[in-house]
């Protein structure tokens, strides 16, 4: 199943993960509208094509707006046109809505992925201090910097402090998203999160 980034921050938000606020929008107005309502603390919002692929920066599919109308100006390119990424193919994807999003001062970018493995048949989480650049060229790069471990069944609380102390995170990342993960009974796991 493949879902689009404002659908993942809304599951996320549910399970109290916090998440910058966005809003989809279909067209230029409903761009504005969105942009008005979300940089009311600070004067800069982000503008994101929603494709099932990665790479939607580099394909000029995420941009930065500094007022509601540059929001509904960078809508009106993005929406309908055929994004090309790395993930996409020559082809491209159509896009057919754009989510606004709050603009956000970054103090640290990590990565934290869960995605399935086809090749043994399993998902696979992985996390990384290098967040903020894609994935791939971490893992040709540097592979050293992702930690990698097969899930059997879902993530587990007790999963998380490894994650971070394997990362080398702070203790403020570390409670952070310790508070965040959930967990299940029952749950095995494989590699290195035991």
């Amino acid at each position: 199943m493949k879902i689009h980034e404002y659908q993942a921050k809304e599951i996320l938000r549910r399970f109290g993960v916090a998440v910058p606020r966005g809003k989809l929008a279909t067209s230029p107005e409903q761009a504005v509208a969105a942009a008005r309502e979300l940089m009311t603390d600070k004067g800069v919002c982000v503008v994101k094509a929603q494709i099932h692929a990665g790479g939607r920066g580099k394909g000029g599919g995420v941009k930065l707006a500094r007022s509601p109308e540059q929001a509904g100006e960078l809508a009106r390119a993005m929406l309908g046109m055929q994004l090309v990424t790395h993930q996409t193919g020559p082809q491209g994807q159509k896009v057919r809505k754009v989510y606004v999003e709050e603009g956000m001062d970054i103090a640290r970018e990590l990565y934290l992925g869960l995605t399935l493995d086809r090749a043994i048949a399993r998902n696979v989480l992985m996390a990384s201090s290098e967040g903020g650049v894609e994935i791939e060229e971490v893992a040709a790069r540097h592979p050293e910097k992702i930690l990698r471990g097969e899930l059997v069944r879902e993530v587990r609380r007790r999963h998380v402090p490894r994650v971070h102390r394997d990362r080398r995170l702070d203790r403020r990342d570390q409670s952070a998203r310790r508070d965040q993960a959930g967990g299940g009974p029952g749950a095995r796991r494989e590699g290195e999160l035991r």
